[in-house]
């Protein structure tokens, strides 16, 4: 079992499509190469945390509007 990555000293981001708007998704950049996504309305709140190969799998699949819903 892994030990989660801690994102307190990641640099968090949103879309450059957020317009300010405070109810957005933040994603951040871990050492190791995970990436850590939280609600921007709540920071201290919930993280994911996914690998880099999961995240750019999720990428490419939004990049095609590829959902399996």
């Amino acid at each position: 079992m892994s030990t989660a990555p801690d994102p307190s000293p990641a640099r968090w981001f949103k879309s450059s499509h957020s317009s300010g708007q405070t109810e957005c998704v933040e994603v951040a950049f871990l050492f190791g190469g995970e990436v850590a996504v939280r609600d921007s309305k709540y920071p201290t709140g919930p993280v994911l945390a996914f690998s880099a190969a999961e995240w750019t799998t999720f990428i490419a699949a939004l990049r095609v509007d590829r959902w399996d819903c």
